[in-house]
């Protein structure tokens, strides 16, 4: 913003907005003459709700204020007012509604949008009926020091329609971001504000601010292997031009998808670098909105899918995969609190005009990430959200056995024979072997581990770039449809 150039908001601040609801206060902020009053005042109608004034701030010439907590809701109209010596200037944004703002950020499979997805014609028609739903997406912009504001906007505010959502591949409106919000206000019945803020070929070290590369010890660039990174690649170039410039807003809440271009790059770092991401970002928007922003705002991402790859011995994907949960298996946990997960490993499209990388069923992925959101974001008890990992695992050697028992229900879809394996370890070598299930009950499954002739030191479940069929993996919860995670374990001796 060059000095003087005049008085305005933000540039994400717009018609047909959503500000975010009660309990939290909605950050409104601009650019303005230093030293002048700038009045905000929200109406319905002719009727006045409540005003705010503040003043224009030296150097960085910016204003801001914080609405009172307002109920989910609307259209309201919005003006601003600055007032410097005998000049008066006025802004006025309209149609505003007041609900829940979630940021939809990662790489291409965040990026594709409602028209490459399976079932788009459908999807596009029913877009209309949701014109409480209002979607923003920020342009594609890369920059070395972190901007305050963003630079450039692919779609302003707009409400949903075909020619917007259905815009061209990989422009405009994230497909899943779009999805997830569509399921979210089926549930919650309150308008809902999504940011798609995401692009393609992206590796986590651009979405990353200095801050916390620095915290896994990422200090400087490293040689960039160019087959899975194909957009921006240097560290926080992203961050700076397509997130940083977000800070004020107030926030519900953010979902991720971003993993794939990590696989050749600083993969074995990961398990920092995410949930680096994860507290920065939640860090920077907590003070960025002068508080409003919860500080553990709801985080949900997707664990990434399968796709074919000409080496098969790569466990590139499985390593992210697993290295998105911190080397948990599953969200939350104790690095990663109030996050949320998706496994879509069971999404696979062999047949994607958009390579197999790009599977085109984001449906379900959007369908899973909100079960999510419902139970992490929203608190709904009793809702099963993601599926059967086991909370033990016993050696019955003397049967040659592995038992594993499970936290929840799980129903076996379909006997496996590969898809678990064991790390059998004889003569200081240890190599991978397949084992058979033998035998399951509803919480319970054991597994034939005969084929060792050593000692069982570890034990995996779907740890391959392509696990299964479309929705056919071995293992599900039974009556929620959602697969089992893969995980890794030692076996206690």
């Amino acid at each position: 913003m060059v000095p003087g150039v005049g008085f305005r908001f933000a540039s994400y601040i717009d018609n047909y907005m959503v500000l975010q609801k009660e309990p939290a206060g909605a950050v409104i902020w601009g650019f303005g003459i230093p030293g002048a009053i700038v009045t905000v005042t929200l109406y319905q109608g002719q009727e006045i709700n409540m005003k705010k004034v503040t003043q224009v701030k030296a150097p960085s010439n910016t204003w801001m204020v914080i609405l009172d907590p307002m109920k989910p809701g609307g259209p309201f109209e919005m003006m601003a007012q600055q007032t410097f010596g005998t000049r008066n200037i006025t802004l006025k944004v309209h149609d505003i509604l007041f609900g829940d703002v979630w940021l939809c950020s990662g790489q291409s499979n965040m990026q594709m949008t409602v028209l490459q997805i399976f079932n788009a014609t459908r999807e596009l028609s029913s877009a209309a009926a949701y014109q409480s739903v209002r979607i923003f997406s920020v342009s594609l912009i890369q920059a070395e020091q972190e901007l305050e504001d963003l630079d450039a906007v692919d779609l302003p505010w707009s409400k949903p329609t075909s020619e917007n959502l259905g815009q061209g591949n990989f422009t405009y409106m994230s497909a899943v971001c779009w999805l997830f919000g569509r399921y979210l206000y089926d549930t919650l019945q309150y308008p809902i504000g999504l940011i798609s803020s995401s692009w393609g070929g992206t590796p986590i070290e651009a979405w990353s601010s200095g801050r916390s590369l620095k915290a896994c010890g990422i200090l400087n660039q490293g040689p960039i292997p160019q087959d899975s990174v194909t957009g921006p690649s240097e560290h926080s170039v992203l961050w700076n031009a397509m997130i940083h410039p977000l800070q004020n807003m107030t926030l519900k809440g953010v979902i991720w998808y971003q993993g794939e271009s990590n696989m050749n790059y600083n993969r074995d770092l990961y398990n920092c670098t995410f949930p680096a991401l994860i507290e920065d970002w939640r860090q920077t928007f907590h003070h960025g909105s002068q508080g409003q922003t919860e500080r553990f705002f709801p985080f949900g991402f997707v664990q990434l899918s399968s796709y074919l790859s000409n080496d098969n011995s790569d466990d590139g994907f499985p390593q992210i995969r697993w290295h998105q949960t911190a080397d948990f298996g599953s969200v939350p946990n104790l690095k990663m609190p109030n996050t949320f997960m998706a496994v879509a490993m069971d999404l696979c499209d062999r047949n994607s005009p958009f390579g197999s990388i790009h599977p085109r069923d984001k449906e379900t992925v959007a369908y899973r990430l909100h079960l999510g959101a419902r139970a992490v974001a929203y608190g709904e008890k009793n809702l099963i959200f993601q599926g059967p990992l086991p909370e033990n695992i016993e050696l019955l050697a003397h049967k040659g056995l592995l038992s594993l028992t499970y936290y929840q229900q799980v129903q076996v879809q379909r006997q496996d024979d590969k898809i678990f394996e064991i790390s059998c370890c004889s003569d200081h070598q240890c190599k991978w072997l397949p084992v058979p299930m033998s035998t399951f009950s509803t919480q319970t499954l054991t597994l034939d581990i005969n084929s060792c002739y050593g000692t069982v030191d570890a034990l995996r479940y779907a740890w391959t770039l392509w696990p299964c069929e479309y929705k056919q993996c071995p293992l599900y919860h039974p009556s929620s449809t959602l697969p089992a995670p893969p995980f890794i374990n030692k076996i206690a001796k």
